[in-house]
């Protein structure tokens, strides 16, 4: 059983996460496996603290003994009247010369006091930096070392040793902080391990063509699994691989020009901050603009649909070539830049990416395929299939259930674009690297397994009454509802949570210095936005019919996904708040859907 310096009851002084300055507390109770306190502070906030961040009260009076104000300068003043008025006393002295021996011991005391304090604010100052700094989660945390509570003159007192503590801190931490992360992951790999993700990365591919083939046939059905496979030559082109190539840097141009203005992202481990530019939506303006005078300057647009399986296959194989170079480069990568994801073993860091923020000069790659090229290609493949089923089925107007499809994407894209700000905190940005995950992600499942309702509908024409479909977009709009007032909420409160129009907002407090909403959208459900995302899939869906599953895939891929990432969260907020966490979870119990999950 380990020791403990305090007992429960005992008043103490404990530091306040992020600053130096200490309060009076009171020890509520001991955790032998983390080495935790649970302390409550006067106005009632409990958090947890280190051991090294408590103090008895003993150790605080002594300090202040010698002086009735906590301080330095007021001190000093003091010991200095002091002197003044036994100079004046003294016998057969200048009144303005004290002895020799009075300075030798006056000055000797100065620095016992000097050193003293030093030590102090040393001692205090390098724990949130040490201890706290590389225990820091990766999503959308904030770095509590840089906040700092002292008052003004004593900043500006201190001013040369915080930065001796700059310079000397950040060269010793990247090793610390990346071992610590490298060996928590090899312990508890995601995916499978090494052996899921290797898995994943076979049968994805396969896996959409298939969905890809069985959409193409008449009559789809399991007892024709699987359905004809084309010859390789078939699939694959270099003409259709250039045009790929030439819709990517075509984005990439765009993502370059000086429009939109500049943010900054989360903190990352070394308390760098970096800069993002947001021209998401200019970028599917420019498109658009292009889009349409390809379609009055005569360009046939059916091209993409005539190629799809080719241009699926092109996306597939640039995903793998970029994989490859994310890959090499992060070798060389400085350990301080690595994902908080990354293993050490070269296949699955292959997939979950070892690089954290892998960048050409400003181009943020990760960033950049994030919403552009997959999300942007999504709406134009959708408006393809619609000018293609208009073709097919020689109608001069597309149907409703193909114009309901087209119109949901669309709207679900253009909120994203945006709100191209709030991707910054999502974990696709702050704890996975850029590997074959997130490549494939982006620029092959989302534009060619997002569309696929529409896809479907081109051979598969569904007949949809106006009051079935009022009902569906009822469903959608309440969807998008949830899920645009729970990401806002959820950002305003990140971007400022003393923002008085949150005031009526329930929180509890946790040893990282932020704050957990429990209340709101946040009070209902521990991820809204991922109920809202649902409801709006199963909306995309409906207007396809029910004489067959493959337009539901999305819908039951999507559940997966979700329940995974959110079980992916939840791991990481109970490891990073502890027993904030757990007080949360007993506030708000359903993780999803209320009532059933």
């Amino acid at each position: 059983m380990s020791s403990r310096k305090f007992a429960d009851g005992d008043m103490v002084r404990g530091r306040w996460p992020g600053s130096s300055l200490y309060y009076e507390v009171e020890i509520l109770s001991h955790d032998s496996n983390s080495q935790l306190y649970t302390v409550k502070y006067q106005d009632g906030t409990e958090l947890e603290l280190k051991e090294n961040d408590i103090k008895p009260l003993t150790s605080f009076k002594q300090r202040k003994s010698g002086s009735t104000s906590s301080s330095p300068s007021r001190r000093r003043g003091s010991r200095s009247r002091s002197r003044s008025r036994s100079r004046s006393r003294s016998p057969g002295r200048s009144p303005g010369r004290p002895s020799k021996s009075a300075r030798q011991s006056a000055s000797a005391s100065h620095q016992a006091d000097m050193k003293e304090m030093r030590k102090e604010v040393l001692e205090v100052k390098l724990t949130p930096l040490v201890l706290e700094k590389f225990h820091l989660s990766e999503e959308s945390s904030y770095i509590s070392a840089q906040y700092s509570l002292r008052p003004r003159r004593e900043e500006t007192k201190w001013k040369e040793i915080d930065s001796m503590e700059e310079k000397i801190v950040p060269r010793a931490l990247p090793s610390l902080r990346t071992f610590e992360v490298t060996a928590t992951q090899k312990q508890d790999l995601e995916f499978g391990g090494v052996l899921g993700v290797f898995l994943i990365m076979l049968g994805l591919p396969a896996f959409l063509f298939l969905l890809l083939l069985m959409c193409r046939q008449k009559e789809p059905s399991l007892l024709n699994f699987p359905p004809p496979l084309p010859a390789l030559y078939e699939l694959w082109e270099t003409r259709v691989f250039g045009v790929y190539l030439l819709w990517f840097f075509v984005q990439a141009l765009f993502y370059l020009l000086p429009i939109g203005k500049v943010v900054e992202g989360t903190p990352l481990t070394d308390g760098r901050r970096l800069k993002y530019r947001l021209n998401g939506f200019y970028a599917f303006i420019l498109t658009s603009a292009v889009v349409g005078a390809c379609l009055f300057g005569g360009v046939r647009l059916s091209y993409v649909y005539d190629h799809f399986l080719q241009l699926a296959l092109a996306a597939i194989a640039f995903s793998v070539l970029l994989s490859v170079y994310l890959y090499v480069r992060a070798l060389r990568a400085p350990r301080d830049e690595l994902s908080p994801a990354s293993s050490g073993n070269a296949i699955y860091d292959f997939f979950i990416g070892r690089e954290l923020n892998p960048r050409i000069g400003t181009f943020d790659l990760k960033y950049f395929c994030e919403l552009r090229p997959g999300l942007i290609g999504w709406v134009v493949i959708n408006l393809v299939m619609l000018l293609t089923e208009m073709k097919v089925h020689n109608h001069a107007t597309p149907s409703l259930a193909m114009i309901l499809v087209n119109s949901f994407q669309f709207l679900y894209v253009v909120d994203a674009l945006w709100n191209e700000e709030a991707v910054l905190t999502t974990m696709d940005i702050t704890h996975d690297g850029f590997g074959f995950m997130l490549a494939f992600g982006d620029l092959v499942w989302v534009p060619f397994i997002y569309s696929f309702q529409a896809f479907y509908l081109v051979h598969h024409p569904s007949a949809l009454s106006w009051p079935a479909a009022s009902l569906i977009i009822a469903l959608k709009l309440c969807g998008y509802v949830i899920f645009r007032c729970a990401n806002a909420q959820k950002n305003a409160f990140r971007k400022n949570p003393t923002n008085p129009k949150l005031a009526h907002l329930k929180i509890i407090h946790t040893s990282t210095g932020k704050n957990l909403l429990v209340s709101g959208w946040w009070g209902f459900v521990r991820h809204p936005n991922y109920l809202g995302d649902l409801i709006m899939a199963l909306a995309w869906s409906l207007p396809c019919g029910f004489n067959h599953i493959l337009p539901y895939f999305y819908v039951i891929y999507f559940t997966m996904l979700l329940v995974h990432r959110e079980a992916r969260d939840e791991r990481q907020c109970r490891k990073k708040y502890g027993v904030a966490w757990e007080k949360y979870c007993e506030r708000v119990p359903y993780r999803i859907v209320p009532f059933v999950y």
